[in-house]
């Protein structure tokens, strides 16, 4: 493995003797000193070379001259995108603008070499980035985001098992369908017939607190066969979900999470806080908890009192603009970024959340964050004869969904969970346009590549 110092980790070295390697960012080939910014994972730095053709030539000891004409001329020909190792001098130099740091260049050895034109730029579009997206990651405001997203997940993890939570994973390859059969991708699974991609690990977490587990958790894929174009819709993406046992109201799912996404946020504030406002002139907002709690049917008369906004759909849902409108409203009145929307009816909901008898409303809630839905969360109906009850009100063949009844035969404590989209959640905490910009590789109905 080569060995060599990180950009990030140089300010901290004496002048002296360091070997370093990257990609080449720029190259100035000016009359009497040849400049180089190298970038690799961490930063930036200048390399300086003042062998031109013209000192070279003045060496004496033709070796000499011969190496030093070589270098210059290898400098002269780097194409932007060409990954090198250098090893060199490290000077302080205050006068560098870069970082106060340079590099004298001693050896140059070229490792990657890059086609000259580059097929993507700066104002290029989104989707011509996409196309060529490994280039576009080597922008630093596109590399941080998934520094963002380990940071960030890091902090859920130790926030789980810190809480006694049991890391899952979960199947992609299921028998029957999770939820229904409108968005799922088929495929032949050998002698069995139709296997499906799972569009959630919902009916596997819930096996769980059959098991005894009590919480769990996963970071996983989820599929679904969902011609959606729209900037937070994918047919592929990475779903954070939870699962807790005993459970007294879907409040104990709502605390679970609050607390869990004020952890996350503070570790990205805490590791991240500085680049972000520099690059995404953000800045981080650590969310107060408890959040705001405001039930559907409240929202649609806040909507239509406060905001003069009446929500279209007929089936009683938000739509996007309601969404955006509830959270600005949330923002004026009481300063935050996240709102819980509770209680939905019954038909814009699975059959596997609970309703409430005086109500029937599910004890179920959707978390809106600045202005965008990003969790479904709820209290699950664990009694089967209620359960088969729900299905067959939501015109399912329990037949359908046999080896999921089969987890309440042989006793289940009260439970919830939720599911969250994590690039929907780092869209939202980066102010981005688009999931495309916070996926590594988006899928959606028309992209299969890279």
């Amino acid at each position: 493995m080569t060995h060599r110092t990180l950009i990030k980790d140089l300010s901290a070295l004496p002048d002296g003797p360091v070997t370093v390697a990257g990609w080449v960012e720029t190259v100035r080939d000016q009359k009497k000193v040849q400049f180089v910014v190298l970038r690799d994972e961490s930063g930036a730095l200048q390399l300086v070379n003042p062998a031109t053709r013209e000192i070279a030539e003045d060496v004496e000891d033709a070796a000499a001259a011969a190496s030093a004409l070589a270098l210059t001329e290898t400098i002269s020909g780097l194409s932007l995108g060409t990954f090198i190792t250098v090893t060199g001098e490290l000077k302080h130099d205050e006068r560098v603008k870069l970082g106060g740091l340079e590099v004298k260049v001693g050896t140059l050895e070229v490792a990657g070499a890059s086609l000259p034109e580059a097929p993507i730029a700066a104002d290029s579009s989104l989707d011509k980035r996409l196309d060529y997206r490994w280039l576009d990651l080597r922008q630093p405001k596109n590399a941080l985001i998934f520094r963002i997203q380990t940071t960030l997940e890091h902090a859920w993890r130790t926030w789980w098992v810190g809480n006694g939570f049991v890391e899952i994973h979960t199947p992609k390859l299921m028998e029957s369908p999770s939820e229904s059969r409108a968005e799922l991708f088929q495929l032949d699974y050998f002698d069995l017939g139709t296997a499906y991609l799972a569009q959630s690990p919902q009916h596997f977490k819930q096996m769980a607190q059959a098991a005894g587990f009590g919480k769990v958790f996963e970071i996983s894929p989820v599929f679904r066969a969902d011609p959606s174009f729209t900037s937070r819709h994918a047919t592929e993406f990475i779903s954070v979900d939870a699962e807790i046992s005993w459970i007294d109201s879907y409040e104990d799912v709502i605390s679970m999470q609050e607390q869990l996404l004020a952890a996350g946020l503070a570790a990205v504030k805490a590791k991240h806080g500085d680049e972000i406002r520099e690059l995404f002139g953000i800045e981080v907002e650590v969310p107060q908890v408890p959040f705001p709690r405001i039930p559907l049917a409240e929202v649609h008369e806040l909507l239509k009192s406060e905001r003069g906004y009446t929500v279209p759909r007929e089936d009683g849902d938000l739509d996007p603009e309601g969404e955006r409108q509830i959270s600005a409203y949330v923002k004026e009145k009481y300063g935050h970024d996240f709102v819980f929307v509770t209680d939905y009816p019954a038909n814009i909901r699975p059959y596997y959340h609970m309703r409430d008898p005086e109500t029937g409303l599910t004890k179920s809630y959707d978390l809106i964050y600045n202005g965008t839905e990003i969790t479904t969360g709820a209290q699950r109906e664990h009694r089967i004869d209620e359960l088969l009850a729900n299905a067959k009100d939501k015109g399912l063949d329990p037949a359908g969904i046999g080896e999921y009844l089969e987890f309440f035969k042989y006793g289940i404590p009260p439970h919830g969970g939720f599911g969250m989209g994590l690039a929907r959640v780092l869209m939202l905490l980066l102010g981005e346009s688009s999931i495309r910009e916070t996926t590594l590789l988006f899928r959606g109905p028309t992209r299969l590549a890279p």
